[in-house]
C-alpha cells in the first residue's frame, strides 16, 4: 500500500488555491492528505473552507510573540507533532526565515502569480500589469530564504490583452494556478519529493 504523503498548506486569504488542491486530491485520488491549515489570521475565508473540509486550523498571530522566529517555533512544533512530510504555501504573506526554511529543505513550495524572476513579493500581478508588460504568468518553486528566489519548478505564461483590466488579469491567473498547482502537486508526490 503506498504511504499517504502528509502536507500542510498556510494561507492568508480567500484559500482559492487551497480549494483547488483539496478537490484534485480527492477526484485524482492521490494518496496525499492535507493534515493541518496554518493561517496568520483569525477572520480570514480560507478558515471556512477548512472546516468544511474538516481539515484542521492553526491560527498564529505574530503580533502576539516578540519576533518572527518565535511565532514560527509554534508553527513548528505544530507540524512536528502532525507528523507532516512538506508543506504548500498558497497565499501566505509572510516571508519565512532561514529557521523555518531549514526544517524543511527543499519541501516548501510556493506559487506566485507572475513569471519570477520578474516581479517577486506580494504584488506580482499589479506589478505586471501596471508594468505594461505583454505576458505575465503563474510560477511554481521551492522556497528558500528569500523572496520568491528558489529554484522553480514549473511556470505557465498568461497574455496580457489591451482590453484586459487588473480584476480581469486577476481572474485569468486564477484560473491559471487552480490547474497548474494541484497538476504539479501530483508530478511532486510521483517524483518522491516529499519523501525523507
Amino acid at each position: 500500500m503506498e504511504k499517504i504523503t502528509r502536507l500542510a498548506v498556510m494561507a492568508s486569504g480567500n484559500g482559492t488555491n487551497f480549494a483547488a488542491l483539496l478537490a484534485y486530491i480527492k477526484q485524482a485520488k492521490l494518496p496525499v492528505e492535507i493534515v493541518r491549515l496554518v493561517v496568520d489570521h483569525d477572520d480570514v475565508k480560507v478558515i471556512d473552507l477548512a472546516k468544511e473540509a474538516q481539515v484542521p486550523v492553526f491560527t498564529i498571530i505574530y503580533k502576539d510573540y516578540p519576533n518572527r522566529e518565535t511565532a514560527e517555533k509554534q508553527i513548528l512544533q505544530q507540524l512536528a507533532d502532525d507528523e507532516i512530510d512538506g508543506i504548500l504555501l498558497a497565499g501566505y504573506m509572510r516571508i519565512l526565515t532561514p529557521q523555518f526554511v531549514k526544517a524543511y529543505p527543499q519541501k516548501i513550495i510556493n506559487i506566485h502569480p507572475a513569471l519570477l524572476p520578474s516581479f517577486p513579493g506580494r504584488h506580482g500581478i499589479d506589478d505586471a500589469y501596471n508594468y505594461g508588460v505583454k505576458v505575465t504568468g503563474v510560477t511554481i518553486h521551492f522556497v528558500n530564504d528569500g523572496v520568491d528566489s528558489g529554484k522553480i519548478i514549473a511556470q505557465e505564461p498568461v497574455r496580457i490583452k489591451d482590453d484586459d483590466s487588473l480584476d480581469s488579469l486577476e481572474a485569468k491567473i486564477h484560473t491559471v494556478e487552480h490547474k497548474l498547482y494541484p497538476k504539479i502537486l501530483q508530478k511532486l508526490i510521483k517524483e518522491g519529493v516529499f519523501k525523507s
